[in-house]
């Protein structure tokens, strides 16, 4: 069994700065991961060869893959980090040396904590909400059986963790793709019987650039997603609907 776990971490001072490898090697415990690694490198940040440095930045929350924020790139895969175990990512022998670098399509803050914002950004084009405002009774809303809500339940599980965006082809500047979340999200409200007030407007964001038309059904998102929530089947969906939609807009000019 060993005695040390080795790691190398991408890290970059600014998002301007050069990016830098440093090597660490930290004790072994059993059922450490990848967020107890970090904080481990925290408590004492010295390189392996002895140089004094700075804790790594990384963003964390909730510590049990609810949160969506450790996204990170271990071993060059789009993982959270909090779900990553140690055990697992060293090899049989305990021997492999375990890479961390920062999500690789979103500008990078400081070391392993990267801007996702886009998503945010992407989710307010479509109205990802249910739109209930107001302080005055709204009376009842429409009920939604049992069947509707098992339905839409898994798409409710996304934690806006970006890594379908990650692994996604499409995603990347010159297309502006929204991406599987968004999408799936589109879904969620629009199905939603209170939600559904918005549907015409959210198909037609779609259908605008970077919308569903982007995708090129490479099913990496549906792999990576950590919640595994069905995506495919929910971009299927969303582009039969965003077809309906145009259709509609067209004869009703």
């Amino acid at each position: 069994m060993p005695s040390t776990i080795k790691v190398e971490i991408k890290r970059q001072a600014t998002p301007t700065a050069p990016a830098i490898t440093e090597k660490f090697e930290i004790p072994y415990r059993p059922n450490m991961n990848i967020t107890s690694l970090l904080g481990e490198i925290a408590c004492d940040p010295v390189t392996a060869d002895g140089k004094a440095t700075t804790a790594v930045t990384y963003d964390s929350n909730c510590l049990e893959e609810i949160c969506g924020s450790c996204a990170m790139l271990i071993n060059g895969k789009a993982t959270m980090a909090c779900s990553a175990l140690v055990d697992k990512l060293t090899g049989p022998n305990k021997d492999q040396t375990i890479t961390l670098a920062p999500l690789s399509k979103f500008p990078v803050v400081r070391d392993l904590a990267v801007d996702r914002s886009v998503l945010f950004e992407n989710l307010k084009k479509v109205k990802a909400w249910v739109p209930i405002d107001g302080t005055y009774d709204l009376g009842e809303g429409p009920r939604q059986f049992p069947q509707l809500q098992e339905e839409l339940y898994p798409l409710s599980n996304c934690i806006s963790c970006t890594i379908c965006m990650e692994v996604c082809p499409q995603f990347n500047d010159v297309t502006g793709f929204v991406g599987a979340a968004t999408i799936a999200q589109t879904k969620l409200f629009n199905r939603n019987p209170t939600g559904k007030v918005l549907e015409e407007e959210r198909l037609r964001a779609l259908a605008g650039d970077g919308g569903i038309q982007e995708c090129s059904f490479a099913q990496n998102c549906v792999q990576a997603c950590p919640k595994q929530l069905p995506l495919t089947e929910a971009i299927s969906d969303m582009g039969r609907d965003v077809f309906i939609q145009q259709v509609k807009d067209f004869f009703a000019r």
